[in-house]
């Protein structure tokens, strides 16, 4: 069965809705790497309006990773600024691999999705923006097959 435009037009809405919608996202976000080279000197940065203050949420952290990267782990300096300028600077390890070289996350072709939580149950004290600011911590100054970072807060179950 062949489809024209007009079924295209109305199939494509329907499916972007059944599979776009994620009622648990309140913020996801990816930048690119360039080249896919994480230079140290490269803060990945995402400011993040929040409203609500009552309701614990989990933040992860999206990396996407070829699979020639050579580590099985990445290191990332995370530091978060709220509203009223207070700063928390954490240092966060996350695997990639197992310990046999077994990737994690989905893959699609050579590259690998994951998304690692960094915290869980958080609640903002402060209504407003957040700051969050991303660099890698490998102690190499160019950290090379990282495609991608992003940052996800989601409603906590």
């Amino acid at each position: 069965m062949k489809l024209n435009f007009k079924q295209w037009m109305l199939i494509i809405p329907a499916i972007i809705v059944v599979f776009g919608c994620d009622e648990k996202r309140i913020f996801e976000e990816y930048t690119n790497i360039p080249g896919s080279v994480w230079k140290r000197d490269h803060i990945i940065s995402f400011k993040v309006n929040i409203t609500d203050t009552v309701s614990p949420c989990n933040l992860l952290v999206d990396i996407r990773n070829k699979g020639n990267y050579r580590f099985c782990n990445l290191f990332m300096f995370i530091t978060v600024s709220s509203p009223d300028a207070r700063t928390v600077r954490d240092t966060f390890e996350c695997f990639l691999a197992d310990d046999k070289g077994k990737w994690f996350g989905n893959g699609i072709g050579d590259i690998y999705d994951n998304q690692v939580p960094y915290r869980k149950n958080v609640v903002f004290p402060k209504k407003g923006n957040y700051s969050f600011r991303i660099e890698q911590a490998m102690r190499i100054e160019n950290l090379e097959d990282i495609s991608d970072v992003g940052l996800r807060i989601e409603k906590a179950e």
